[in-house]
């Protein structure tokens, strides 16, 4: 992938990564906390030629501006980020693909702009239409003391991250930047990660993602009976602690056509294990020209 280019729009100064055909069909993908847009670069070299990859780093974290108080940094909010970033670049139909909080983003661009979203690839996070699953798998979740979410109440205290993260980033990151096999994280995108979490407010920033969840919550509650009409796949890291299998019950109810895909990985499952989640995308995404 290039190196992060920079754009205005009205809401903000944002960073994004290019790859592939300059005119071929737009694939927008979408990262997660605590990455940044480098976390495609695994995949990208293995998807077909034809496709013109287009991956922002999301508000707060990679080069993007961190502007804003948590309510910025709900998920609605950020996919207006995203929507507005590609209104700029000139990108109408796409093919979406998000990890993580960026798959949530990308669940909201796709209830903003159904029209728009071709077809849609989520990864290793809640389906923000999923009532029931998501308290199936809540309610598992605390059944085992919930010991793998520290870091997100951590991240909702006041002033906490702020105060304790600067100087420590690369053991704060090593703590969740970790292959399920115990092979080690790739060792270039941890350098890329230490480096932006380095740079001044991403700790509050960040942090703001999980400050914001009250926000998302209420937001949620609104969609039970949302439907995703475009063709949709979940790929599932089946080693997450975090992301438990439990939070797919029921997820054939939240879209019209849904593929459901497993990967022997933990949740950072598209640098754990590349392979296999290119794979099932290459054979998800609808062919470049079709």
């Amino acid at each position: 992938m290039s190196e992060p280019r920079f754009i205005d729009t009205n809401r903000g100064r944002f960073a994004y990564r290019v790859a592939g055909d300059p005119d071929g069909a737009p694939v927008v993908m979408l990262h997660g906390w605590p990455e940044s847009s480098y976390c495609w670069e695994p995949l990208v070299s293995r998807l077909p030629e034809g496709f013109r990859v287009i991956a922002p780093d999301l508000r707060g974290l990679g080069d993007s501006t961190r502007s804003g108080e948590p309510d910025a940094y709900a998920k609605q909010a950020l996919a207006m980020d995203v929507i507005d970033l590609l209104d700029v670049l000139g990108v109408n139909e796409f093919q979406l693909i998000g990890h993580d909080w960026g798959g949530v983003v990308a669940q909201e661009v796709a209830i903003a702009i159904p029209e728009r979203v071709r077809r849609l690839v989520i990864m290793n996070i809640t389906l923000i239409n999923n009532a029931r699953g998501n308290a199936e798998a809540i309610a598992a979740i605390r059944q085992k003391g919930a010991r793998h979410q520290w870091y997100q109440h951590f991240q909702q205290q006041p002033g906490l991250a702020e105060a304790m993260i600067p100087g420590n980033e690369r053991v704060w990151l090593s703590t969740f930047l970790q292959c399920s096999d115990g092979s080690p994280f790739p060792a270039d995108a941890l350098n890329e990660y230490v480096r932006y979490y380095s740079l001044p407010e991403t700790p509050r920033a960040g942090a703001n993602y999980y400050r914001a969840m009250g926000i998302d919550q209420k937001r949620w509650e609104t969609l039970s009976d949302h439907v995703y009409p475009m063709p949709s796949l979940y790929v599932h890291g089946n080693r997450d602690p975090v992301v438990i299998a439990a939070f797919l019950n029921h997820a054939e109810s939240c879209f019209r056509d849904l593929r459901i895909e497993s990967v022997a990985a933990g949740h950072f499952l598209q640098e754990e294990a590349p392979d296999a989640v290119a794979g099932h995308i290459r054979a998800f995404l609808e062919p470049a020209g079709a």
